[in-house]
């Protein structure tokens, strides 16, 4: 173990809790649901003045276009808010990509909107954990790492999304586009448990709708004449369910469509999603898929048009990784913070980080628990020691000492 510099310890030293908790009560009392756009727009320039005391240049990027199928099979616009990303230092041979996002899952209409303490060092409310309280970690991280004398030879890029909770679509590509030539990325979701325990690898998520067009027709005096779209979409559903092996789970999610009781459904839209733990699980299955849709359309005399895929690529752990998660590890233990890390279950930003070649750590967030919930909490603690592990660990990366 390689225990703090004198450097370090002065590095470390200013890091301290009650400012960053500060910064996480006022921006959870903003509802920053991800279809929330006035309040994540005031979120974003929150960010934006809290982020301007580091070096670099802040701007807001406008979210690409995101289409998404309605309930009655048409192809709609779905607006999202921007993104805010700060550059510091672009010209640097090494740099790295620190990410967050502002939105949570409680829309302005959800009876979860304020917070209160559960004891003396637990905080409960929306977006504490998940992650309000770990853009703050970054915050505080950076601001203590622009201390370290190997902070200049390098620099950053912070993207903090406002799509996250719903796929990142309206980000992917300025994910992908931030961590081209990135030598490690740590991305601010809180711990996999309330114990500090980091999430390992990840399966992929891919989120359909099948579109059916079938025939309507009397239920009663000419159903032979007519194409039942819910049938269809139930053998489709059926369908699916069986193709699931292990590292493969697929769910059925929601089927719509239909009329009136005497009325052979001429449209139907099957939801769906599939988790693949490995990237061929991923081929195999879209190929299986295609297949299935080909055999219902034969067989039921539909037409069914496909939207959706795998947004989120599985995220094995490559020795890349491995070795990032190594170096947590030994910053942890620096610090008197065991640090382990376990599979997850989950997706996210770091799927798509992953999948560009980039080692990252996903987890480097808060330490908390219930999320997506009304139950969400931040153990506030947390916040001090993930900041100081972040801040470690980016010197360390630099070549500190």
């Amino acid at each position: 173990m390689q225990q703090l510099s004198l450097t370090e310890q002065a590095l470390l030293e200013p890091l301290d809790a009650p400012p960053m908790l500060a910064l996480v009560q006022q921006w959870c009392a903003i509802n920053t649901g991800t279809g929330n756009l006035p309040g994540l727009a005031r979120q974003c320039d929150m960010l934006a003045d809290a982020f301007a005391v580091l070096p670099g240049d802040i701007r807001k990027i406008d979210p690409a276009p995101v289409q998404t199928i309605a309930p009655d099979g048409t192809e709609r616009d779905t607006p999202n808010g921007a993104h805010l990303v700060l550059s510091v230092r672009p010209q640097a041979p090494r740099r790295y990509l620190l990410t967050g996002h502002m939105d949570t899952v409680f829309s302005p209409t959800h009876p979860f909107q304020t917070l209160q303490w559960l004891d003396a060092k637990t905080l409960n409310g929306p977006g504490v954990a998940d992650m309000k309280g770990g853009i703050a970690v970054i915050l505080a991280a950076l601001q203590a790492f622009e201390a370290s004398p190997a902070a200049a030879s390098v620099g950053y890029d912070v993207l903090i999304n406002s799509d996250e909770e719903t796929g990142s679509l309206s980000s992917a590509t300025l994910i992908a586009e931030l961590a081209q030539g990135k030598a490690a990325a740590l991305t601010y979701e809180p711990s996999a448990l309330p114990d500090g325990t980091l999430a390992g690898e990840r399966p992929g998520s891919g989120n359909y709708s099948a579109v059916i067009k079938g025939r309507s027709a009397h239920a009663g005096r000419n159903p032979q004449d007519g194409r039942n779209a819910i049938l269809a979409a139930a053998d489709l559903a059926l369908r699916l369910k069986a193709m699931e092996e292990p590292g493969l789970s697929i769910n059925p999610a929601k089927i719509d469509g239909g009329s009136a009781n005497n009325v052979v459904p001429d449209h139907a839209v099957l939801r769906f999603n599939v988790r693949p733990r490995l990237p061929e699980q991923a081929q195999t299955f879209d190929a299986a898929l295609r297949e299935a849709i080909r055999v219902i359309e034969k067989l039921h005399d539909v037409a069914i048009h496909l939207h959706g895929g795998v947004s989120r690529p599985p995220k094995p752990l490559t020795p890349e990784a491995t070795a990032l998660f190594g170096l947590v590890r030994e910053c942890g233990e620096a610090l008197g913070q065991p640090i382990r890390w376990q599979p997850s279950g989950g997706v996210c930003d770091g799927n798509n980080i992953a999948a560009c070649g980039v080692p990252v750590v996903d987890t480097m967030g808060v330490r908390g628990g219930a999320i997506h919930s009304d139950q969400e909490f931040l153990i506030v603690p947390s916040l001090a020691e993930r900041a100081a592990l972040s801040a470690l660990v980016l010197h360390r990366l630099s070549g500190g000492m």
